[in-house]
């Protein structure tokens, strides 16, 4: 499985965290300092909102543990709102009101704004997703259209033209959609090329590995469970520093349209 606290009781020694909260310019959230959120439709699941517009961002990312006979049949997205979700680990039913897909790791779907997700822990194990939802920003001429995969079965593109740095885009470069998905994998010793800054904003789950991540020109350590937001132009890259796997986490990115005035 993927990260999960099993804390309960007190710590060892005084409470601290790793946390950083910068509203509107950027924020880290280590895994073991989230806690359970009640979200109507999300039934025998632990589930924690991460990025929302309360943080600044222009999307709501979610990181949700689906335990036996764990589901959402109330119905995620839709009504101008599009969705995706990611599976850490487990297996996953999604049905769009038409179809079932079934993903394993690695597996996901994204449905345009004017479907609903229903979601269903596919096993009697827990199921771990990263669950995603934004308002839909169409433009005329275009719409995007589902999107089911799996990034164990795409070939991964070298980031930049760096041979330790890999990236898998999830959906297609189409005016149709406005955001895409992406996974970014640091091979130990690898970072970013330049420390980038630009106009678009990410919501970053880490899935694996260790590093140091620069935010806003403040270089603070990151591992397996942390949550990232980054909002518009903050300065920001990363280093991988784990020696026994790569640092990798699955990101969100607007893109494809002019900002607005």
């Amino acid at each position: 499985m993927g990260y999960k606290n099993n804390q309960t009781g007190y710590l060892d020694g005084l409470l601290s965290s790793r946390a950083v909260i910068k509203k509107n310019n950027y924020a880290l959230i280590p895994h073991d300092g989230l806690v359970n959120n009640v979200i109507p439709g999300f039934e025998n699941c632990d589930c924690s909102i991460l990025g929302s517009k309360q943080l600044g961002a222009n999307f709501v990312d979610y990181i949700i543990t689906l335990h036996k006979d764990g589901k959402n049949q109330r119905g995620f997205g839709g009504d101008g709102v599009e969705t995706i979700v990611y599976v850490i680990d487990g297996v996953l039913k999604v049905n769009d009101g038409t179809e079932t897909h079934e993903l394993t790791k690695g597996g996901y779907v994204y449905l345009p704004a004017s479907t609903l997700m229903y979601l269903e822990n596919g096993q009697d194990a827990d199921t771990e997703i990263f669950l995603y939802k934004k308002r839909y920003q169409p433009l005329e001429g275009y719409e995007a259209h589902k999107v089911v995969g799996n990034v164990n079965d795409m070939e991964p593109i070298e980031y930049e033209g760096m041979k330790d740095v890999l990236l898998w885009d999830f959906l297609p470069k189409d005016l149709g959609f406005d955001m895409n998905f992406h996974i970014l994998s640091f091979e130990p010793g690898a970072s970013h090329g330049y420390i980038e800054t630009h106009y678009q904003e990410h919501g970053a789950y880490l899935l694996s590995g260790q590093g140091m991540y620069n935010l806003d020109n403040e270089w603070m350590p990151v591992e397996k469970g942390d949550y990232i937001f980054m909002s518009s132009y903050v300065q920001q890259a990363a280093y991988a520093v784990g020696r026994d796997e790569p640092l990798m986490y699955v990101y969100s990115k607007d893109c494809n349209r002019d900002p607005e005035i």
